[in-house]
């Protein structure tokens, strides 16, 4: 008997639903300011127990702690890269605008229609 593969096998090359998107950035704001927390915290226990080196430890608890909510902010903000497909669409509709753009429109074919023209409204026998 064989054994079901854990992960469901990816039958279209559609990309990630914008919900799995949104949780997983999610996910990396939340663990990156938990590590500037951590700093803080740490740079609280390091003034306290008065460890060797102290600027130093300071300095780098410092800098994690202005540097990783911008690095967070950004994280978060960004999207997955797009796939060749992706970008071979994107490209073939900015050509196809810019030709549009650029080259004058087609002549409008115009229909006629035969058609008699008549004078006076016929009256209905009553």
């Amino acid at each position: 008997m064989k054994k079901h593969p854990e992960r469901p096998v990816l039958i279209t090359d559609a990309a990630r639903s914008q919900d799995d998107q949104l949780r997983s950035r999610q996910i990396r704001y939340v663990t990156m300011m938990s590590v500037r927390a951590f700093c803080l915290i740490l740079g609280g226990i390091l003034i306290s127990a008065r460890v060797p080196l102290l600027p130093l430890w300071l300095s780098l608890c410092a800098l994690g702690m202005v540097l990783l909510p911008w690095m967070a902010v950004l994280i978060a903000n960004d999207r997955p890269p797009k796939s060749k497909a992706e970008r071979a669409a994107d490209a073939a509709a900015r050509e196809d605008v810019r030709r549009a753009l650029t080259e004058p429109p087609p002549a409008p074919d115009y229909i006629t229609i035969d058609s008699e023209v008549i004078d006076e409204p016929r009256r209905r026998a009553d």
